[in-house]
């Protein structure tokens, strides 16, 4: 724990160069249809919950196949440096400060095009009665990282290798509607269809 508070720091303190990623295109250019899943929703974040996020560009959207029960809400939060303190918030913290109580929590592999799977953070939350699927994931690069503690590790090792510290939160949300075991799988087509169009928009 001691020497990884100290490459943090020489990381963090010492490059004292400037970082500039930038992403390929900006995420509102993102497509509205993709792979039979249709954007029924654009969402948009008020201004103080932004001054909080201090994501550099966002994208939020409701998005629906034929025969969903319900839209799956698509988040991404995209930062461009984490040496100013703008990283991204754990959806692991930010549920249960907006009253989602999660009742389990994994790691699992996802199955993606054109690739090995992904592991994603899987939470299935509740807030009375409502019930909602939760995968969540950081990608930076090229990398996807399901834990918070891996994924700070790397911030540190890409500080040092390439002074750079940017990075994506990518979040999907499913309501439960009929079952647990649909909405999870619901979920996880979503991330399948999505996975690859986004890494297009994300600096590698």
């Amino acid at each position: 724990m001691t020497l990884a508070l100290v490459l943090h720091a020489v990381a963090f303190y010492s490059l004292s160069h400037g970082e500039a990623v930038l992403l390929v295109r900006p995420l509102s250019q993102f497509p509205k249809e993709i792979d039979g899943w249709r954007m029924v929703e654009e969402g948009v974040i008020d201004a103080e919950t932004l001054a909080i996020l201090r994501a550099d560009d966002y994208l939020t959207r409701d998005y629906a196949a034929a025969g969903s029960p319900a839209p799956a809400n698509l988040y991404v939060a995209f930062f461009r440096t984490q040496r100013t303190g703008q990283t991204p918030h754990s959806p692991k913290n930010c549920l249960p400060g907006s009253g989602w109580v999660p009742s389990s929590s994994s790691i699992v592999d996802v199955p993606v095009p054109g690739g090995a799977p992904i592991q994603v953070n899987q939470y299935i939350v509740s807030r009375g009665s409502a019930r909602d699927v939760v995968l969540y994931w950081y990608q930076s690069h090229g990398r996807v990282v399901a834990s918070e503690y891996k994924a700070k590790v790397y911030v540190v090792a890409d500080a040092l290798r390439y002074n750079r510290t940017d990075t994506a939160l990518v979040r999907v949300v499913v309501p439960v509607v009929t079952t647990e075991d649909a909405a999870l799988q619901e979920a996880r087509n979503f991330v399948a269809s999505l996975f690859s169009p986004l890494a297009r928009f994300l600096p590698t």
